[in-house]
């Protein structure tokens, strides 16, 4: 992460009903389409298009069951966008294109990813964005305000202390029951298979039998609940950055582990690039000699340093300390190797408390994250050891010490920083999808994996395309997350694929370099 007409669902306006058969809601097993038994039907909302005031794009809202137990009961309003096919006589239908984070607006997507396809893609299908339940201009999540928030970064360090873990859970405490206080209503109901069910509603009230998608990193697995769920209703569905299903929702203290190793090798790789390009990084002047290692301890005191002497506000409060420097850092890894000179550049300028580096937390992060935090923790079981936290919390800040510690004793953030509140999660897991994951029957699905992906691990897209009964993988050898807008190599493998259906031969590598930024 867009005249032509209002596209109904039925004509005139009249009520349609969709048979949403079997649930695996609230842990129930799980069936394929069509099963035996079932939920009731299901309204398909009716769409009215209309223009978003840009005349270029259109949109409409669509109202989804809260909760599909009772989908007769409360009903949440998704705000949809979308780019009309140029080439209506061509049109093969619409490409649902679903935002990852979880927290991540579908409905800002539409324009780049229309902007950025190639033209056939604009000219044959309607490109279809949405701000999925909890996010941004759908019932979004609350949890903590940007003052509040921002105050807990404020209390945080880089350097693991013997009173860390006992920070680690007490903001998570203050997270979860500000979570509870302002969106207790919602939580469970924010779960991938709710939304993976929305996602099929969607797809019925643009009037296509079969569902085409792309969606990217933690959207690969809501596409994977929604092929488990419906495998006879995909045409097309593209995977960039696959999620290990399993490992995801059932063992989650390992697929975290595989995210912070992830993020320290690819921290270890661009600073030993640098090392070896000094010419281009500028983090590494003066270094001698410059080598990988020696510039991760320059990288190390640079947080120490300003988790000694933060940078304050003309309040006094802290704005700027090593926990909010860290995370930018890290966040920023995942555009690759083409910004690693200008991160270099920023790592330097870091060195005098200026620059991009010097990132104050403000509202946008505690909106995002409280739909990031919410989401996973409707979706994966923790153990409800304490011990076991303290245990695997530890493990990792030792095992990786450059990224880890100001992760995993940091306040509740981005994806592997969840699990001291996910062990504590105050709401029931009544959307939670569980497996299985094989999606048998399905057509084909594409499944993509960058070999240096500092986000999502290479091998998680690996099991993925394993896992799935009709799954195929392309591998980009290259940096930084998802391989679109990256490798056009790739990108023409899922051109190709989205618009006629063929995939690439088993094995195939594309080994391009990145697409400029």
């Amino acid at each position: 992460m867009r005249s032509r007409g209002s596209f109904l669902a039925c004509a005139g306006g009249a009520a349609v009903t969709l048979m949403l058969l079997g649930s695996s809601l609230a842990g129930a097993a799980p069936r394929v389409d069509p099963p035996a038994g079932g939920l009731p039907g299901v309204a398909v909302p009716v769409l009215d298009w209309t223009d978003c005031g840009d005349g270029v794009y259109q949109c409409t809202p669509a109202q989804v069951p809260l909760d599909y137990r009772r989908p007769e009961g409360t009903r949440v309003t998704l705000q949809l966008r979308r780019w009309p096919a140029a080439d209506p006589a061509s049109r093969i239908g619409t490409l649902f294109i679903y935002a990852g984070g979880p927290g991540s607006s579908g409905w800002n997507w539409v324009q780049s990813f229309a902007t950025s396809s190639i033209p056939e893609i604009r000219n044959r299908f309607d490109i279809v964005g949405f701000d999925p339940r909890g996010v941004h201009r759908s019932q979004p999540v609350s949890c903590l305000d940007g003052p509040a928030y921002r105050e807990q970064w404020a209390r945080v360090s880089t350097r693991e202390t013997a009173g860390a873990f006992g920070k680690a859970v007490e903001l998570a405490r203050e997270w979860n029951a500000g979570c509870q206080a302002h969106s207790g209503g919602l939580l469970p109901y924010v779960g991938t298979e709710a939304q993976a069910r929305d996602l099929d509603l969607l797809r019925a009230a643009v009037g296509d039998t079969r569902l085409t998608y792309f969606g990217g990193s933690y959207a690969t697995y809501v596409g994977t609940v929604y092929a488990n769920l419906f495998p006879r209703r995909i045409r097309a569905m593209v995977l960039d950055s696959g999620y290990d299903p399993g490992k995801y929702a059932n063992d989650p203290y390992a697929y975290d582990y595989g995210q912070y190793q992830a993020t320290e090798s690819a921290m270890g790789r661009f600073l030993g690039w640098c090392a070896a390009t000094v010419d281009r990084c500028a983090f590494a002047a003066g270094v001698t000699p410059p080598t990988g290692p020696t510039l991760v301890g320059k990288v190390r005191r640079l947080l120490e340093a300003l988790d000694a002497n933060p940078l304050r506000d003309p309040a006094g409060a802290v704005s700027v300390n090593g926990a909010t420097m860290l995370s930018e850092l890290t966040s920023r890894l995942n555009s690759g190797t083409r910004q690693w000179e200008t991160l270099g550049t920023d790592l330097h300028l870091a060195e005098t408390r200026t620059g991009p580096l010097m990132y104050a937390i403000g509202p946008s992060d505690a909106a995002f994250n409280a739909v990031n935090v919410s989401v996973e923790c409707a979706d994966r079981l923790y153990p409800s050891s304490r011990r076991e936290l303290r245990t695997r919390l530890a493990k990792v800040a030792a095992e990786f010490p450059l990224t880890a510690p100001g992760m995993a004793y940091g306040p509740p953030a981005y994806d592997q920083t969840h699990a001291p509140a996910c062990v504590g999660w105050p709401a029931a897991r009544l959307s939670r999808y569980a497996g299985s994951y094989e999606a048998r029957g399905s057509a084909p699905i594409l499944v993509s994996g960058n070999t240096g992906d500092p986000d999502t691990p290479y091998a998680d897209a690996v099991a993925l395309s394993r896992i799935l009964e009709n799954g195929h993988l392309v591998t980009w050898e290259g940096e930084g997350h998802t391989a679109r807008r990256k490798s056009a190599c790739v990108e023409a493998y899922m051109y190709e694929y989205l618009l006629r259906l063929a995939v690439p031969p088993a094995g195939t590598v594309c080994r391009d370099a990145p697409i400029p930024a």
